[in-house]
C-alpha cells in the first residue's frame, strides 16, 4: 500500500526585502529539501529546536504555504492535484494556541459545526447531532455547545480544536505543538485523547513539538529537524535508544530521566542556531557539532541508512 503522505526534496524558501525600495536583501531557508513518507495509521513525529522549520513544514504539507521546490504527494496525487474542498475533508489541523484558534465570538457548538455548513454536510438536525456527536468523544458535554471559548480552560479548548478536526472524517490531522500550551497532567489527557482516536478512527497524525519526551510517546517515526532538513529519522523506539547523529544524541541529553539517580552525560551545544538566510556551508549543523571534522565543513551529507530502519545524515557513518 502506498503512504499516504509523502514529502519530495520539499523546499520553502522566503524572499527578505529591505528598504523602501523593497530590494531584495536575501532568502529564508525556512524548509531545504525535506523527503519524508508517513504510512496509513501511523505517527510521525517531527522535532527540532524553535526556528528549525517545523511549523513552516507543517504549513506545507497542509498547502496554507505554496512550496518552492519539490513535491507534497497525498493519498497518491500530488497536492496542487487536488480540488480545494475535497483536500480540506481529508485533512486538517489542530493548533499550538488553544486560545487563539478558536473564534471568541463564537459558540462552541457554532464552532465545530461551520465546517460541516461549508461544505453541506447533512440536514441542520443532523450537524447538531453531529456536533454533540464529537463534544462527547472529546470528553465535553453537550450543553457545553452553547457557551463561549473564554468558558474553557486551556484543555477543554483544545479538546474543542480536536472535535473540529474530526467533524469531516479527515485521513490525516497535523498537530502543530497541540500541548505546548497545556499543563502536564492536561497534556497526558489530551495525548490519551489522541491516541484514542487514533485507534477508534485509523487517523494519521504528523505530530510537531520541541518536547521529545511527548514525541516519544505518541510517535511510531520520528524526524529530527535542524536548520530547515532533517538530520535523522527512524522508528521511535529504536532512534531514542541508540541515536546516531550528534544533534540527535545533544537533544535526547537534555531530557530528564524518570530516575534521578541514572543522568546521562549532558551533551552542551556551543553556539546558536545559524541564520537560515545564510545557512553553514557542508553539514548545517557542523559549527555547533562537537565531532565535526574536515569533511562536514566541505560537503553535505544525505539520509543514509545506518541500521535498525535509522538513516541519518551525518559523515560519520558515511566518511571516505
Amino acid at each position: 500500500m502506498p503512504p499516504l503522505l509523502e514529502l519530495i526534496n520539499v523546499a520553502k524558501h522566503f524572499k527578505v526585502k529591505n528598504g523602501m525600495l523593497g530590494l531584495q536583501a536575501g532568502t529564508v531557508r525556512a524548509v531545504d529539501g525535506v523527503s519524508l513518507t508517513v504510512n496509513r495509521g501511523e505517527t510521525l513525529g517531527l522535532v527540532g529546536e524553535s526556528g528549525c522549520g517545523k511549523s513552516t513544514l507543517a504549513k506545507c504539507i497542509m498547502g496554507l504555504e505554496r512550496i518552492t521546490a519539490g513535491e507534497v504527494v497525498f493519498g497518491g496525487k500530488a497536492l496542487n492535484a487536488w480540488d480545494e474542498k475535497k483536500l480540506r475533508r481529508r485533512m486538517q489541523m489542530v493548533f499550538q494556541d488553544p486560545y487563539s484558534s478558536l473564534n471568541p465570538r463564537q459558540k462552541i457548538g457554532s464552532i465545530i459545526r461551520e465546517s460541516l455548513d461549508i461544505h453541506a454536510i447533512g440536514t441542520k438536525k443532523e450537524r447538531r447531532e453531529k456536533v454533540i456527536e464529537l463534544l462527547r468523544l472529546v470528553g465535553l458535554r453537550k450543553e457545553f455547545g452553547e457557551r463561549y471559548p473564554h468558558e474553557f480552560s486551556g484543555g477543554q479548548r483544545q479538546r474543542v480544536a480536536v472535535a473540529r478536526t474530526l467533524a469531516l472524517d479527515p485521513d490525516l490531522i497535523v498537530c502543530d505543538e497541540p500541548v505546548s500550551a497545556l499543563d502536564v497532567s492536561v497534556q497526558a489527557q489530551v495525548l490519551g485523547l489522541l491516541k484514542d482516536l487514533q485507534k477508534r478512527f485509523d487517523l494519521t497524525y504528523v505530530f510537531i513539538s520541541h518536547d521529545l519526551s511527548v514525541v516519544s510517546h505518541i510517535s511510531d517515526n520520528v524526524a529530527v529537524m535542524y536548520l530547515g532538513r532533517i538530520m535523522e529519522i527512524g522508528p521511535s523506539q529504536t532512534l531514542f535508544a541508540a541515536p546516531k547523529h550528534p544533534y540527535t544524541k545533544a537533544l535526547l541529553s537534555a531530557v530528564l530521566p524518570p530516575d534521578p539517580a541514572r543522568q546521562p552525560e549532558r551533551i552542551a551545544l556551543t553556539g546558536d542556531l545559524p541564520s537560515p538566510m545564510n545557512p553553514p556551508s557542508g553539514c548545517p549543523f557542523h559549527p555547533r557539532c562537537p565531532e565535526a571534522f574536515d569533511k562536514c565543513r566541505r560537503g553535505r551529507p544525505q539520509l543514509m541508512e545506518v541500521g535498525g530502519g535509522v538513516k541519518t545524515a551525518c559523515w560519520l557513518y558515511g566518511a571516505e
